[in-house]
């Protein structure tokens, strides 16, 4: 069915309302995507997001830079760019943070000496 060539008028009032709708739909804020993480603290978004299968967040860095763990995590896993370098800096700091004292540290009691202590000299080998 070819009405281009019959009725012109009708081809530029299809255009029209092509282009309003078009218009409406662009502008209109329900249409638009609604950031979900947006104002999160990166433990919420690891504890949304990442605790289904990993327990902990500690040792999922894995000595990586911050700027590869970003770039895997906007790839992969987050759902913007913020809450991607949000999630990349959390992981890097609880991979950061200090451990508890290790099993060798606390079954090997550090030696106490004070100032005053003396030791004895090693004894001398004898000589035949």
């Amino acid at each position: 069915m070819k009405l281009v060539g019959r009725q012109p008028w009708l081809r530029a009032v299809m255009l029209a309302l092509f282009l309003i709708g078009a218009f409406f739909l662009v502008t209109n804020p329900a249409a638009r995507a609604e950031n979900l993480d947006e104002g999160k603290p990166a433990a919420r978004l690891f504890a949304d997001g990442c605790s289904a299968c990993h327990r902990r967040a500690r040792g999922l860095a894995k000595g990586r830079f911050t700027v590869t763990l970003y770039f895997f995590l906007q790839q992969h896993y987050a759902s913007n760019s913020s809450s991607a370098w949000a999630l990349a800096s959390y992981l890097e700091s609880v991979d950061g943070a200090p451990h508890g004292p290790t099993r060798s540290g606390r079954a090997r009691p550090s030696p106490s000496r004070t100032p005053g202590s003396l030791q004895r000299p090693p004894m001398p080998i004898p000589q035949h």
